[in-house]
């Protein structure tokens, strides 16, 4: 078995809410049928029998907080999850797993309907978009998200979010060419993990476990720069970066767990296991965000995991035993 840890889903009645609530939001799940469109879906997984889905909301375009006031979205996000949960319910076949949304505009109201949808939905852990309604995922007033998440031993699914109308530089009005997502992502996610390493969270709660999208980012390629910058620095005690921290901050970038979701690429995630290691590394396709609606990320994802240097056992750990240990799931 193979149980793609990153799949995206919008469920059939959460697509009419975003239908009447945005175009660009319309015209972004009326190009993905496989997002809602069962039957399209179950379609692409025939070709790859052996594929079982843990189901995330699709954040692209919005989260909950973008289209609804806190507590329309909070509502929102309570039936997003009761139709996935009824997903995985009626075709456990095809879906493990599902994966709560929550609305973070008021804290206590999140963390009741995490309570509800770990402990009565049987999900098994939360996607948070990043940043947080437009705050760094390190202010204080997360922590309490962070302490239960730790106590509950299961993970977060971050998503980045960047902006089309934030231009990449001055004079402009608005990122071109796409920058905002080719690049936008990855460097939300780098700059997320970089806050959450230096605010001292994982000695704070050693149990948090964060899966980040995209295989680390940027982290994995430029980890001799982070060793390097972070060394020059404390050199010249320039600004006593690592104080607080009782390890090295590159080990901290260690930490993280995170999809194999780069549309194939085996040398990237080869990078990505010299880094993290294999017991670090999920797989994620990210489906259905390829040209072919989720057949080409799904295929050339388990071809290049296929095709790592790696032992059998440690691709086993990629495809299917890191994901029952991380999530809890039954053997």
């Amino acid at each position: 078995m193979k149980i793609d840890i990153y799949a995206h889903v919008v469920p059939p009645k959460y697509k009419d809410i975003l239908l009447n609530r945005s175009f660009a939001l319309r015209d972004h799940v009326s190009h993905f049928p496989t997002l809602f469109d069962l039957d399209h879906r179950f379609r692409i997984m025939d070709k790859h029998p052996d594929v079982i889905q843990v189901l995330t909301l699709t954040p692209s375009g919005a989260s909950v907080d973008d289209i609804a006031a806190p507590k329309e979205a909070a509502e929102l996000a309570r039936k997003i999850n009761d139709e996935v949960a009824e997903l995985v319910w009626k075709y456990p076949d095809r879906f493990i797993a599902g994966v709560a949304t929550l609305s973070m505009a008021d804290l206590d109201v999140a963390l009741d309907e995490l309570d509800r949808a770990i402990n009565q939905l049987n999900f098994r852990g939360v996607q948070l978009v990043i940043p947080i309604n437009g705050k760094p995922v390190d202010l204080p007033e997360f922590m309490p998200f962070y302490e239960k998440m730790s106590q509950y031993n299961l993970p977060i699914w971050w998503h980045p979010q960047a902006r089309s109308d934030v231009p990449n530089y001055k004079g402009e009005k608005e990122s071109k060419y796409w920058i905002f997502h080719l690049w936008g992502l990855p460097f939300e996610t780098t700059a997320s993990m970089t806050r959450l390493v230096f605010s001292g969270i994982f000695d704070k709660f050693p149990n948090l476990k964060i899966i980040t999208h995209h295989c680390g980012a940027m982290v994995p390629f430029f980890a001799d720069r982070i060793k390097n910058h972070y060394n020059f620095l404390e050199t010249r005690n320039k600004m006593g970066f690592n104080q607080g921290l009782t390890e090295h901050p590159v080990e901290y970038f260690r930490k993280f767990y995170n999809d194999t979701a780069l549309v194939g690429c085996t040398p990237a995630l080869m990078c990505a296991y010299d880094f993290f290691g294999a017991d670090r590394l999920l797989f994620g396709s990210d489906m259905p965000y390829d040209p072919t609606l989720g057949d080409y990320g799904v295929g050339r994802t388990i071809q290049a995991i296929e095709e790592m240097n790696i032992s059998d056992i440690d691709k086993k750990k990629i495809f299917e035993y890191n994901a029952r240990r991380l999530l809890r799931l039954p053997i």
